[in-house]
């Protein structure tokens, strides 16, 4: 129950650490500040959490290998996100984030600079980062560490299932987006998100460039909708 409950709190202290580090990023890169950022409404990224975890259960031996530490690191971390892009588009019949103005990217899933930052982040983790955060964490009674890794494991768990909800139900009444549609269209489509509930408003926030997938049982939605945009007009 110990080694659970540390993995827990190591899982939710770097999924916070990765929000973190798309908040200051997507705020630089959008020059304002950027507070939503991935798919829980909680202020974490369970993708770094994952990757996190993963690399300190299987790549603690390379740790006399720096070099080696960082391509496997980087290319574990890679595949993590090429196959949660994958999973998310086909759950939700929309795309999360899309690397395809960056250079040598795969099916912009995955890039080299992103897949180059994982590494480095992942030599950091193992040999400076984690070996001093769980000497501090160790520190902490077991039974305080055990009421936190519950509470934080049950927030956790109820935010997902929220998360989900919601993006099934803006799925569902999602207006199609092509991929070559216009800049009308899709500015159309994000006013009709945010005028819904509080929670879709903070999962299009946390995903500006989100692309609904082009799916023909719902081409007459569009039609209906560019029929509206132009009596307004």
């Amino acid at each position: 129950m110990e080694t659970f409950c540390n993995y827990v709190l190591l899982f939710m202290s770097y999924s916070f650490l990765g929000w973190l580090i798309e908040m200051v990023c997507c705020s630089i890169d959008q020059k304002k500040i950027v507070l939503n950022r991935g798919f829980c409404l909680g202020p974490y990224c369970p993708i770094y959490g994952f990757a996190a975890i993963g690399m300190i259960l299987f790549l603690n031996k390379y740790l006399d290998d720096p070099i080696v530490l960082f391509v496997m690191s980087a290319v574990g971390a890679s595949v993590l996100e090429y196959l949660t892009s994958y999973v998310m588009e086909k759950l939700f019949k929309a795309r999360w984030w899309d690397y395809y103005d960056n250079s040598f990217n795969i099916n912009g899933r995955i890039c080299l600079q992103n897949s180059i930052l994982f590494g480095l982040l992942g030599v950091f983790l193992l040999c400076v980062l984690n070996p001093f955060y769980t000497s501090i964490l160790l520190k902490i009674p077991v039974l305080v560490r055990c009421i936190i890794a519950f509470v934080l494991l049950f927030i956790f768990v109820f935010d997902n299932i929220i998360s989900f909800v919601t993006v099934f139900q803006i799925r569902s009444n999602a207006v199609l987006l092509l991929q070559d549609s216009t800049a009308l269209i899709s500015k159309q489509v994000k006013e009709i998100l945010s005028k819904n509930r509080v929670l879709k408003k903070r999962l299009l926030e946390a995903f500006p460039r989100a692309k609904v997938l082009n799916q023909e049982k719902i081409l007459g939605t569009i039609r209906q909708t560019l029929k509206k945009i132009g009596r307004k007009s």
